[in-house]
């Protein structure tokens, strides 16, 4: 019984911890603004790097393949991991919007 109670309680402890990391999670707006540091609305590979960010996770998040992530890409990148942590897919908007 107090193994199971010890397990409950980890399990609830960690629960609460993740969740309380999500909730601290800068909007994409502030990270955007906070990594594009030309304040050009884009990001470019170097401010990735520049702001911590592996450079081989670039290429992904730069949708259009263009050599900058807009907000728009950072927004979509952003709701596809945290639907990823939380177990299920990202809601993708249909194409007419």
């Amino acid at each position: 019984m107090r193994r199971k109670l010890a397990a409950l309680a980890l399990t609830t402890l960690t629960a609460l911890v993740a969740g309380s990391a999500l909730a601290q999670m800068p909007s994409p707006e502030k990270i955007h603004k906070a990594w594009d540091k030309n304040a050009d609305g884009g990001i470019d590979k170097a401010e990735w790097v520049a702001a911590g960010r592996k450079e081989k996770r670039f290429a992904p998040v730069d949708a259009d393949s263009d050599g900058k992530v807009t907000l728009d890409e950072l927004k979509t990148a952003m709701a596809k991991r945290k639907a990823q942590s939380q177990g299920g897919a990202a809601q993708t908007p249909p194409a007419d919007h």
